[in-house]
């Protein structure tokens, strides 16, 4: 009797020292193999005329993205000394004029593709001034899902801290994107 309760004893002692290890506690965030962060070009963009005040450009993604995965849209608004200075949409440009006029650029994207509008106040004809949709350069980034996390322009990412999606050079250096491999669409 004296072996079989030493065995309990044990067994118990055991079971309580296996089910108190807090190792298997941890979750660890893993990478998200579905999708690797791109970029792609779009230059000298063709955009359709839907009516004198917005102009539309859309396209399809070659393959669907992970239904989280998150696409940013820069657009190029000048240069300094070279290189690129890229804007994030939506992005406002206010025309100067004596009527406050206004042209929007804004995108929207699903898994399937993204489109880019450009519109403008009901007082401004895009049609009559093409140089607001004429001739104009945007970067589109395909980010992983697992790093986007929610809400504003500054947000926390594959938990190491924030990145400012704003801030197109710390986004680039971020998601580790090689601007020499950007190819144009």
């Amino acid at each position: 009797m004296k072996k079989i309760l030493l065995f309990l004893f044990l067994g118990a002692v055991g079971f309580t020292a296996y089910s108190c290890d807090n190792k298997d506690d941890v979750v660890v965030q893993g990478k998200d193999y579905d999708t690797i962060s791109q970029a792609f070009d779009l230059t000298n963009v063709s955009f359709t005329r839907i009516n004198d005040n917005l102009y539309r450009w859309s396209d399809d993604f070659k393959s669907p993205l992970v239904q989280a995965d998150m696409v940013l849209i820069y657009m190029q608004i000048g240069n300094d000394a070279g290189s690129p200075i890229w804007k994030l949409l939506p992005y406002t440009y206010y025309v100067g004029n004596a009527n406050k006029d206004a042209v929007d650029y804004i995108y929207e994207f699903s898994k399937f593709g993204a489109t880019i509008n450009i519109n403008s106040t009901s007082t401004f004809s895009l049609t009559a001034n093409p140089s607001y949709y004429q001739n104009k350069n945007f970067r589109v980034l395909i980010l992983p899902a697992n790093s986007t996390g929610t809400g504003g322009a500054k947000v926390a990412a594959k938990g190491t801290g924030t990145v400012d999606y704003n801030d197109y050079k710390s986004v680039i250096k971020y998601y580790n994107i090689d601007e020499s491999k950007i190819k144009t669409k």
